[in-house]
């Protein structure tokens, strides 16, 4: 169990310059003190009184606004000492309020989340109070500003539903609980393992597991790169060449200095050399800092689809990766969320291309394989941001074509794009192994080729 800190030894774990809001006018219905609350629960308004004496709070969360390395925010910090950081409609009260600054000072929203759910000594009252921080949450990012919260020990619940995994970025501290299911109310033969902040980023519910030490550096980091939309598109990185690449002898001015591959075999060996510069040595060159979204939202991570944002000649660039594997679900669903957030932001998006396809086995079809990769179509379909694509080594059929940008790809000289692998290109054309090579040329998959197709815009040179 991670060491529970106080609201404001939380808000202080990220900000000396913290400025609380003042309290909302008036109380929600029988929420006042002498009421014992609106359902008369007997004893309520002494435990309030109680909780109060104990943290010197007046209800379960503490807001305010506060500069993060720099960022101007909402912050919103739960008391977990004020009964077991638990909403009701007085709490309710006071994040509407906050929800209401951010939006009308243009300010993204950090939730200090540690709460055991809703409040039962208001009944169903409380557990509505989840619809209002919905409502309040769903009007920041239709208004175009970030939210990012910080899970603390315990978060669950409502708290976790709503505040917590409904946030863009959701980062943990070490070792909190972070589930659904508070520890009084699970199965009695549930692993404890799943329900902490590890566990949540394992299966793509979280983001990062963030130390104290280093979550000013990074929430500052993370606030930083959400909070500048651009208007103009990435420009493609630059070709990184192999160590060992030579020049080939049919190279065109004006397409790469380095040549292109005189056949359509060769482009294909090209692209799957193991030499070849991968994902992560094209956002190391392209990038001065990043910082990494994990995870579908839906259960799953996919190491083969890396996703973030980056600064790249001063400005915010997102970018989705493929490294060079064969795409699982879990990627495309997290580039998808890559590519919404970034759109609903204003920040342009880069994709890098690089995979012999969308995983085909069983197990990715009972994932879902088909419409991860229909509502990634969907999600670059529908953007507004500006869209640039690079491809980078294979560009494996649909499962390659699903993050590119349309109208702005680009290739590499080692890169080929097709709509079939060539030798199962030869199999259903009922050829011979052997001739997966002259099937190469005629389905035209080299750089140049593709080019004059006008499928990409151009090839990218060092």
């Amino acid at each position: 169990m991670a060491d529970r800190l106080s609201a404001r030894q939380a808000v202080a774990l990220v900000t000396d310059d913290f400025t609380q809001l003042p309290e909302p006018a008036g109380e929600s219905a029988g929420s006042a003190p002498g009421t014992d609350g609106p359902l008369g629960w007997q004893g309520y308004d002494d435990a309030r009184a109680r909780a109060a004496e104990r943290t010197g709070e007046r209800e379960s969360v503490v807001c305010g606004t506060a500069r993060i390395e720099g960022t101007r925010a909402v912050l919103v910090s739960f008391e977990f000492g004020y009964l077991g950081g638990s909403l009701g409609t007085r709490t309710g009260d006071r994040l509407e309020a906050a929800y209401a600054h951010a939006r009308e000072h243009r300010l993204p929203v950090v939730p200090l989340v540690a709460t055991g759910g809703s409040r039962m000594q208001e009944g169903m009252l409380a557990l509505t109070q989840l619809q209002r921080v919905a409502r309040q949450s769903a009007l920041v990012r239709a208004a175009g500003l970030a939210q990012i919260a910080v899970v603390r020990d315990p978060t669950a619940g409502g708290g976790w539903a709503t505040l917590g995994a409904g946030a863009d970025v959701v980062l943990a501290l070490p070792g909190a609980q972070v589930g659904f299911a508070g520890s009084r109310v699970r199965p009695p033969d549930a692993d404890p393992a799943a329900y902490t902040a590890e566990a949540q980023v394992a299966a793509g519910a979280a983001d990062a597991v963030v130390r104290p030490g280093e979550l000013r550096a990074t929430l500052g980091r993370w606030l930083r790169l959400l909070t500048r939309p651009s208007a103009d598109a990435a420009a493609p990185p630059r070709f990184l060449p192999s160590a060992d690449a030579l020049p080939y002898a049919n190279a065109r001015p004006g397409l790469s200095p380095t040549g292109l591959p005189a056949t359509g075999w060769e482009a294909v060996l090209r692209a799957r050399a193991p030499e070849r510069p991968r994902a992560e040595r094209y956002l190391d060159a392209y990038f001065t800092e990043r910082v990494a979204l994990h995870g579908d939202r839906c259960g799953g991570r996919d190491d083969g689809m890396l996703c973030g944002f980056g600064t790249h000649d001063g400005r915010t660039v997102a970018y989705a990766a493929q490294t060079g594997t064969a795409t699982r679900p879990a990627g495309y669903r997290t580039a998808t969320r890559l590519v919404r957030l970034a759109d609903r932001l204003g920040i342009p998006v880069l994709t890098l291309v690089d995979t012999p396809g969308a995983a085909n086995d069983a197990e990715a079809e009972r994932q879902g394989v088909g419409a991860a990769i229909a509502g990634l179509f969907g999600a670059v379909a529908a953007a507004r941001t500006p869209l640039t694509t690079l491809v980078i080594g294979e560009g494996g059929s649909g499962g390659a074509l699903a993050p590119a940008a349309p109208g702005n790809t680009w290739v590499t000289p080692d890169s080929y794009f097709s709509v079939i692998a060539p030798e199962l290109a030869a199999a259903i054309l009922k050829r011979p192994p052997d001739q997966a090579p002259a099937t190469a040329d005629q389905l035209r998959i080299r750089p140049q080729d593709l080019v004059e197709l006008g499928v990409v815009r151009g090839v990218v040179g060092p």
